[in-house]
């Protein structure tokens, strides 16, 4: 299936909060995958940062789903999505290397259709297919400080160019930087490409493919004595896509990392400092 991608994701990402009882919220932000099992049942998965979650200790976090209305308006309607159990163990799966959070969740009929299908994240060989490379420009879609595009809960679009050489493999680089300022309440958004490819990668004679994936997730913001370098760390798609796979089982198989950058003053970009006033 085809898809606009950068609309379906406008569609699929929401607002991840939790009330702290003082006033205030922690903000995050997720967007819903879809996955197709062998036997034809389709799941949508809530993704979103690690810390995300673990930054909210009670057992009810919300999520921000969007009503259309009959009049072309809509209405935000934030929703109880439990994520720990009575003795407050976590509901969601975390991989256990990278700071990614998946969680089956049963959502309203218009998310279960927007979310993206599993397809569309990005493997090693999508980002060698389309040379993608430092300088090329990605999206990403997230909640600045608690911030949405409007009363109804859009998440907000911004763009950046691709930082660091080089973004693959996953296993060797499993994060890259991206070029745009990162705020609290942005970890755990998308960051995809959709647009013209640079060349034709497909049949001979056949119509150019435009670029349609999502690259992986926002996780952390990069700071050097406090100050801000307005730089996003991205976690690569790969890591997603393992994560996804632990629901079903934990035991299954995930990319063991040959070398992990260490990027001085990466800072996560969300947990208490996206609280803002509720």
């Amino acid at each position: 299936m085809v898809i606009d991608l950068s609309a379906q994701l406008m569609q699929a990402t929401v607002q991840l909060e939790q009330p702290l009882g003082d006033g205030t919220r922690t903000v995050g932000t997720g967007f819903l995958i879809s996955e197709t099992t062998p036997d034809g049942k389709t799941h949508t998965i809530l993704v979103t940062a690690n810390h995300v979650f673990d930054k909210m200790p009670k057992e009810t976090a919300r999520i921000g789903y969007r009503i259309a209305n009959a009049d072309g308006s809509w209405s935000y309607s934030p929703q109880p999505l439990k994520i720990r159990d009575a003795q407050g163990h976590a509901l969601w799966t975390h991989h256990p290397s990278r700071d990614v959070a998946a969680l089956s969740i049963t959502a309203p009929p218009a998310f279960t259709k927007a979310a993206v299908p599993d397809d569309y994240l990005a493997a090693d060989e999508t980002f060698a297919k389309y040379e993608v490379s430092a300088g090329d420009e990605m999206m990403a879609l997230g909640f600045p400080r608690g911030l949405a595009a409007n009363a109804a809960g859009f998440p907000i679009l911004r763009a950046g160019k691709v930082a660091s050489y080089p973004i693959a493999p996953a296993k060797i680089f499993p994060t890259f930087l991206l070029d745009f300022a990162v705020f609290p309440g942005n970890s755990g958004g998308p960051v995809f490409m959709s647009g013209p490819a640079r060349r034709n990668t497909g049949e001979p004679g056949q119509p150019r493919q435009d670029l349609q994936f999502i690259a992986g997730l926002l996780t952390q913001q990069v700071e050097l004595n406090s100050e801000r370098l307005d730089i996003g760390i991205v976690t690569n798609a790969k890591y997603i896509r393992e994560t996804i796979a632990l629901i079903k089982d934990p035991n299954a198989e995930v990319t063991e990392v040959a070398s992990q950058p260490v990027i001085s003053g990466a800072k996560a970009a969300s947990a208490e400092e996206a609280a803002r006033p509720d």
